[in-house]
Parts: structure tokens; sequence; C-alpha cells
């Protein structure tokens, strides 16, 4: 299953309507740091799938909701609970290092 993408249309929706817990990957294409966490993040959504549903945002396709969370910096990892960020993340770590920071939701 792994992460879906999202765009600023489908956002509120898919994110801030979501009953699950939802950890939003805002990367891009050219970012290295980017496609080393990817397939990390992959692995913790379909570990995890049952409590967290992890999606990925391209910011160069999707400015208006970087810009809304003021994301300045990717990889940023927002964590969503009902609506609102309850944890953000900045910057690729290794597994065991965002396991940890993920543990409050998984």
């Amino acid at each position: 299953m792994g992460a879906k993408s999202v765009t600023d249309e489908t956002f509120s929706v898919d994110v801030l309507q979501s009953e699950k817990t939802v950890l939003v990957d805002f990367w891009a294409e050219w970012c290295g740091p980017c496609r080393q966490v990817s397939p990390i993040l992959e692995e913790i959504a379909n570990e995890h799938a049952d409590k967290l549903e992890i999606v990925k945002l391209n910011v160069d396709e999707n400015p208006r909701t970087a810009a809304d969370y003021g994301i300045t910096s990717i990889p940023t990892m927002n964590v969503y609970a009902g609506g609102e960020v309850v944890k953000s993340i900045v910057g690729a770590k290794p597994k065991a290092m965002l396991l940890r920071d993920l543990d409050a939701f998984i």
C-alpha cells in the first residue's frame, strides 16, 4: 500500500478531515534527503497502517499547502490529528529515530 500522494486540492479531505492520524511528508523531486527518507516512510506506512496513514505532498507542485504550514525546509514530516499539527519532524532520519519520534502515534 505505502504512502499516497495528496495535493493542494485534496489536502483538506485526505489529511485534515481524516479519522486516522496522518503523517504528511513534504518533499520535492530534487531533494536528496527526501529520496533517502521515502523508503523508510513506505516501510512505516506498511507496518503501522492500522494507526497511522502516511501521505506525500510535492511542495513544487503544491506550493499553497506548503506555504500555509510554513514549510521552508524539506523533508518536513508533519503529523496531523484532528486537523491540527501535533508533531513536526524536519530532516531525513534513520528509521529507528523516526519510529521514536512517532512513538506516541503508533
